[in-house]
């Protein structure tokens, strides 16, 4: 009987520090979990912030692009009245102008590449985004799904699932 009761109650302390280690564990579980969702949504600001800034950026040399296209824009008008005779060419030869026309024609064609590709840098920079808020969306949804799933189940074939 003595041995019954020693067993009995060893079983008991054993079955106590299992309890509490896997309470123990689960709560460390949680911690980790929740310092791992923590650093993710700091890279996710971090990264929302460096498009942020690249955008900003992009949209400042869009800007002073478009003023450097209006200042060509209006030598060109002169030069070409010039080039037709309509306005006074000063000393300038015929030559010479064709040579400035050629090189503002250049220019132009320089600024509107580079303003193509700004423009896709920018276009990158909204798909980036937007991929980011469907990635943030998912994690929701799967930590939502993930919590929901931590109940046991038991599957219609009797295997028991969490």
């Amino acid at each position: 009987r003595r041995q019954a009761i020693e067993y009995s109650t060893s079983s008991s302390d054993e079955e106590f520090e299992s309890k509490y280690s896997l309470t123990h564990k689960a709560k460390r579980a949680i911690r980790k979990r929740r310092k791992l969702e923590k650093e993710t949504k700091q890279l996710i600001k971090q990264e929302e912030l460096k498009r942020l800034h690249k955008a900003q950026a992009v949209q400042r040399q869009l800007e002073e692009l478009e003023e450097r296209q209006r200042a060509l824009e209006i030598f060109g008008v002169e030069l070409e009245r010039e080039l037709r005779g309509e306005a006074d060419s000063g000393t300038k030869d015929e030559n010479q102008m064709l040579h400035e026309w050629f090189e503002l024609v250049m220019e132009k064609n320089k600024l509107m590449r580079y303003e193509s590709e700004l423009l896709i840098i920018a276009q990158e920079l909204e798909l980036e985004d937007h991929q980011s808020r469907l990635e943030q969306k998912l994690r929701e949804k799967m930590a939502i799904d993930g919590k929901s799933k931590g109940t046991v189940c038991s599957s219609p074939q009797g295997q028991t699932t969490f």
